[in-house]
């Protein structure tokens, strides 16, 4: 069991992942006023009024929350999570991930663990891809691709173990032998979605699965988008690969965005709706990448930089000034004497002649007659001229 905070804290903050839903923030004032013991006690003991105490909600809810907390078990969720070979790690625990503390009032009461890797070590050198479910090739392809670069940098891999991007992005890290650890929407013993047993099953034993909920709870439309905040705030960015205006994956960017962490994204063809919120995301505040190397550029130490874009360099790039003059007086079909090469390039006659001979034992120019012109190579078919390509 994680060393850090006491037994009876632990046990209290267990048995309130059954009480309190993920981001719950009145349930986070709560527990900054009386503790995790106190507020169980206030939960669960008959003897106390707790409707002053907890009066910034209704009455119902009161009661919806003492009958969860009389209900809760937190040494059988304890025993199934030792059994599968996890741990519940608590704020004050070694390895609980500080950054997390950033969610103030909503930070989670604790994390449901499976996986031999220490989550707060692993979370310092993060980086989260998220996007689309239903993903097109590219997405996966950019998806897996990122991930799998990152990994070989040595950075952690983060997500939803969604299908789609997400599952893409946990693959590529996988494949490269690197971390991943996928956040679930529910107990970290159920498999959701079903048909990524396989996938979660690895991520168990190469690298974390971590959940807000207890043991066997099962996963809600309001807790996929809150453990988005989960993802966002465990790592140093956000980076997302297709997406619409309406998705999940832009609530993580944006939670990444209140957080001062990175935001980046992937763009996609201009008239694909699953790009249309990546583009939206691009231009605000969101950075565009296109794949590992640029990540890790923003989210990395100083000088981790991407190496630098440019075309294919030529051999024409590769001449002084006057002989690219002199190339580019030259006409696509034809000749020109030397006199005349001199004055379209402003140069003398006798220095023209010099640089016409330098030019035609590079293969650039060739003599006709009394002229100089283009050699064959560095003409297109339609007349275009190509010097030099």
């Amino acid at each position: 069991m994680t060393a850090g905070v006491d037994a009876d804290e632990r046990l209290a903050r267990a048995a309130l992942t059954r009480v309190l839903e993920p981001g719950d923030e009145n349930g986070g004032r709560w527990l900054r006023e009386y503790g995790a013991r106190g507020l169980m006690d206030l939960l669960t003991s008959p003897a106390r009024s707790n409707g002053e105490a907890l009066g910034e909600v209704g009455p119902r809810r009161i009661s919806g929350l003492r009958a969860r907390a009389t209900a809760a078990a937190p040494d059988r969720d304890l025993s199934v999570i030792a059994g599968i070979g996890g741990r519940f790690v608590c704020p004050g625990d070694q390895e609980w991930p500080t950054q997390l503390d950033d969610l103030g009032t909503a930070r989670p009461i604790g994390l449901w663990v499976r996986g031999r890797p220490d989550l707060r070590l692993w979370s310092l050198r993060s980086v989260a891809i998220v996007g689309a479910r239903a993903c097109t090739p590219y997405g996966a392809h950019m998806a897996g691709s990122i991930a799998s670069g990152l990994a070989e940098r040595g950075w952690v891999v983060t997500s939803g173990a969604a299908y789609g991007v997400d599952g893409a992005a946990h693959r590529g890290a996988l494949a490269s032998g690197g971390a991943t650890v996928a956040v679930l929407a529910c107990g970290v013993d159920v498999v959701y979605p079903p048909g990524h047993a396989e996938l979660v099953r690895r991520i168990a034993e190469q690298g974390l699965v971590v959940g807000e909920l207890a043991p066997g709870d099962h996963p809600t439309r309001s807790r996929f988008v809150l453990r988005n905040r989960v993802i966002a705030a465990l790592t140093r960015g956000t980076v997302v690969v297709e997406a619409e205006y309406r998705s999940g994956s832009l609530v993580t960017a944006r939670s990444a965005q209140r957080l001062g962490r990175f935001t980046m994204g992937v763009p996609g063809p201009a008239t694909s709706g699953l790009s249309a919120g990546v583009h939206e995301l691009l231009r605000g505040e969101g950075v565009l990448v296109t794949d590992a190397a640029e990540v890790a550029e923003l989210v990395g130490d100083m000088g981790d930089l991407a190496p630098a874009r440019r075309g294919p360099v030529l051999a024409r790039d590769l001449l002084d000034p006057l002989g690219r003059r002199i190339l580019d007086a030259l006409p696509g079909r034809g000749a020109l004497v030397t006199r005349d090469v001199a004055r379209e390039t402003a140069t003398t006659a006798d220095e023209a002649l010099g640089k016409l001979y330098e030019l035609h034992s590079l293969g650039f120019v060739q003599r006709h007659g009394d002229g100089w012109q283009l050699t064959p190579r560095t003409t297109s078919a339609d007349g275009t001229r190509r010097a030099g390509t």
